[in-house]
């Protein structure tokens, strides 16, 4: 390469001054196949293989090349050229009246070979280059080749400067789409870009993120791979290692490369190696027994017939790769079956041809075997050369012959109607006309040449699949077209796809097996993205896709389910009347109802024995109703919540406690002033008669009315989606919407409870035989001690939780005052209706007694 590199810097000096130093590249020229017209175009192809160079450097002449064994393939692309050039010649619609003659030349896939010959095409010396060859007219209008990606580098570097065209039918590298560095250039097969782009593409269809990469070591497999990895990654795509090979190298090279293959875990292997490149690898993996590896390849190999047909090699079962489309050129089997030494034109490479093709030799040929009789027929033969079933790449040196063609054509009649003298036909008014032709060829293709000389972009998807005898057949299964929209490009025929061992599932080839919804991936400290460990979703997240980089977490009022791959509502909870807890305080609240009738019934039965009158019956009768009441506003907090209903809890059960305690009260004041009536001279009982008893319970009940009015015209209370509680549930409450109002109802009955007891214990000992004072004390220090250890509980308690010690609370008190106030009472009318009498209410006891 280094030397590849001087060579290009002294045709740049030579392009801009006639130096002497143009004379170090005067090696003679290999041996060419020509024929002269009108206007000469050039060529360039490997027609040898396996170039041996000789070490030397730029101090001295450097010694010719030697090159072996004839490359059939190229030479069957040298005579598509001619075949194209003579059918031209034949057409009187293109280019009429003037013949087309061509300069084929040699260049051993040697670079320096290459470039050398290029300079022979450009300027018609074929031995020496002086200070003025450099400034002599082109012998060629443009040049066709070369079928490597690096020697075209070479020549198109070095026919730049002079705008001479080259088309190139098999260079692929992405690097020659730089219009600065190669002006000039254009080719007829698509650029690499797009085939490692869709072969990236191809990988991930599959599902393949874990892959292995070998490569030429030149320009074509290293700029191939290098747009191969950098698409892989923008897809998710971990190259496992990626190796590169040229034919030359050692052994013991290959033997590493061979052992790496080996050892990888990655079933699947990109190989953008050219033919020549894959040939020893493929027959050291042969020697080592490696198989059950999934092939994908570059067109430079994927459609060789010689590799699909060698036995050894069957191990390559399965393998996909894209290709450029397959065409049928009429009349080129007679064409190339046809040629013969003896035919014109006469050239060394017909008498090696034959040579090589029948394993012969003519006189003094140093080719050992059987004397050549020249009456062999290429018929009876099959080989590259022959064959022409994979016309795929000939088509594109065909193509780039016709191109060449119409833009000389256009060129020729835009002259001849302005009259223009015909030394218009230089190359850069060639390649003006080159960048803008566009026809159809006789296959049906459109060719036409975009900004950077490239050609649309439409591959075929081939895969090897196993022939009766044995042998490997090419099948179309899918092609890629650039040339539609990016959502239409790749179209597959999944279901006729043969993998790898001749298996009909899918390969799989990952650092790490896919990570199912509900998970999401964590990459390995120190390795590659593809390979992680599968992590659950955290609470509240999901992944619902699989190999998903990240949890997404839910809405506010969405959870996660149990496999985390969806949110889900999350569950509304609230006391209701289904659930065991909410039946059991719906029980007992209709029990303390019906036991509140029962007493009034019970009450109102005995209305008129001693026991009822002289315990206020008006006042125990309200209070029996009252206390129902608070028994049934329990209820209002059980169910959903709403609106109405967290309005209705609240004030109805500040109100009936408020009017249950105005009662208590009234029935303690009025046990007080019965005992201040007794005293002699007291008249007291005048002022808290009946009608100052109904104004008492009324006045403080009032005051509570007020304040319930007050709160729910300012800040009522409302339904409450509490989603702060709980992570996974949403608790539906009562916000008691203003706080003050809320506890300035609770104060006010826990204020008239306090008063109540205070007065309750100080009329306890009263002496008469039936003091109802000591039942009220025990009934509101029952009252107090609820609701003083129900604030703490209340604040404390989660969720419904809450609603149910608050229920609680209203249930405990109630049945407190009930049992305390009116057990003793019922118990004298039903059990001992002997003590129901005025003189035994009335009697004195015995302090001890009490």
């Amino acid at each position: 390469m280094a030397q590849t590199l001087l060579l290009l810097l002294l045709l740049s000096l030579c392009a801009r001054a006639s130096l002497q130093s143009c004379s170090l590249l005067g090696q003679p020229a290999l041996p060419l196949l020509s024929s002269e017209g009108d206007i000469n175009i050039g060529a360039v192809f490997s027609l040898h293989r396996e170039p041996v160079v000789k070490a030397h450097t730029f101090t001295s002449e450097p010694e010719p090349t030697s090159c072996i064994r004839l490359n059939l393939r190229e030479f069957q692309f040298a005579q598509t050229l001619i075949f194209a050039v003579e059918e031209i010649n034949n057409n009187t619609n293109l280019l009429p009246d003037m013949r087309l003659g061509y300069k084929i030349y040699d260049s051993c896939a040697s670079i320096i070979l290459a470039i050398r010959s290029a300079m022979a095409l450009m300027n018609g010396f074929g031995h020496t280059l002086s200070d003025t060859s450099c400034q002599q007219t082109p012998a060629v209008q443009a040049i066709v080749g070369e079928s490597g990606s690096t020697p075209t580098i070479g020549i198109a570097s070095a026919v730049g400067p002079f705008s001479i065209p080259v088309v190139s039918h098999f260079a692929t590298c992405a690097c020659l789409s730089d219009t600065d560095r190669f002006p000039s250039f254009f080719r007829t097969i698509p650029s690499d870009y797009y085939q490692s782009r869709a072969l990236a593409q191809l990988v991930k269809l599959f599902g393949w993120t874990w892959v292995g990469a070998v490569r030429s070591r030149n320009d074509y497999g290293n700029n191939g791979i290098a747009t191969f990895v950098e698409a892989a990654q923008e897809l998710g795509i971990c190259v496992e290692y990626s190796e590169a090979y040229f034919r030359t190298d050692p052994k013991e090279e290959l033997l590493r490369i061979v052992e790496v293959i080996k050892r990888a875990t990655a079933k699947v292997v990109v190989a953008f190696l050219s033919q020549g490149d894959i040939i020893p690898l493929l027959n050291e993996l042969a020697v080592h027994n490696i198989s059950g590896l999934q092939w994908v390849g570059s067109e430079s190999w994927i459609t060789s017939r010689g590799l699909s047909e060698t036995k050894a090699f069957s191990f390559l079962t399965g393998s996909l790769g894209f290709a450029i489309g397959n065409v049928m050129l009429e009349g080129l089997k007679e064409f190339l079956v046809n040629v013969h030494p003896s035919k014109p034109p006469h050239n060394l490479f017909l008498s090696e041809f034959w040579e090589t093709a029948f394993q012969c030799s003519f006189e003094n040929s140093p080719v050992v075997g059987s004397r050549c009789t020249g009456s062999e027929s290429l018929l009876t033969l099959q080989n590259q050369y022959t064959d022409v079933s994979e016309l795929r790449i000939s088509n594109k040196v065909y193509t780039a012959v016709y191109a060449i063609a119409h833009s000389l054509h256009n060129l020729m009649m835009d002259a001849a109607l302005n009259e223009t003298h015909q030394s218009v036909l230089i190359p850069p008014k060639v390649l003006e006309y080159l960048k803008k032709v566009n026809f159809t060829s006789k296959t049906g293709e459109q060719i036409f040449f975009d900004s950077r000389g490239d050609p649309a972009a439409r591959y075929e998807l081939v895969n090897w699949q196993p022939d009766d005898d044995g042998t490997l057949q090419f099948k179309s299964v899918g092609i890629y077209d650039t040339s539609v929209p990016s959502e239409q490009r790749f179209v597959l025929n999944q279901g006729s796809l043969v993998w790898a061992g001749g298996q009909t599932q899918v390969p799989v080839s990952v650092c790490s097996e896919s990570c199912p919804p509900g998970t999401r991936k964590a990459v390995q400290k120190g390795k590659p993205v593809c390979c992680y460990d599968c992590v659950p979703c955290g609470e509240g997240e999901i992944s619902n896709e699989t190999d998903s980089n990240d949890c997404i977490p839910c809405d506010a009022e969405y959870w996660s389910n149990e496999s985390k791959d969806q949110c889900v509502l999350k569950y509304i909870e609230y006391l209701s009347y289904t659930e065991i807890m909410g039946i059991v305080l719906v029980f007992f609240s209709l029990v303390g109802t019906s036991v509140t009738i029962l007493v009034a019934v019970v009450f109102f039965a005995h209305r008129d024995t001693p026991i009822v009158k002289a315990n206020n019956s008006e006042l125990s009768f309200l209070l029996l109703f009252s206390l129902t009441l608070c028994f049934l506003c329990s209820l209002t907090f059980i169910g959903r919540p709403s609106e109405w209903s967290c309005m209705l809890r609240h004030t109805a059960f500040g109100i009936t406690f408020v009017l249950c305690i105005s009662c208590v009260l009234g029935k303690t004041i009025v046990v007080l002033m019965a005992f201040r009536a007794t005293l002699p001279g007291s008249n007291v009982m005048k002022w808290f008669g009946p009608l100052q008893q109904r104004l008492s319970v009324l006045g403080f009940t009032l005051i509570q009315v007020l304040i319930c009015v007050l709160w729910l015209t300012i800040s009522p209370p409302f339904p409450y989606r509490n989603m702060h509680l709980y992570n996974d549930k949403i608790i539906l409450e009562c916000d008691v919407g203003s706080a003050i109002g809320f506890w300035a109802i609770l104060g006010y009955i826990g204020l008239l409870a306090i008063l109540c007891f205070i007065l309750a214990f100080l009329a306890r000992k009263l002496p008469d035989n039936f003091n109802e004072a000591k039942f009220i004390t025990f009934s509101m220090l029952i009252f107090c001690a609820v609701w003083i250890t129900f604030i703490p509980a209340y604040v404390s308690s989660p969720g419904k939780f809450t609603v149910a010690v608050e229920i609680f609370a209203i249930l405990a008190s109630s049945f407190g005052l009930l049992i305390c106030i009116f057990t003793p009472k019922c118990y004298i009318i039903l059990i001992k209706p002997e003590k129901n009498t005025k003189k035994h209410l009335m009697g004195k006891t015995d302090h001890r007694a009490l």
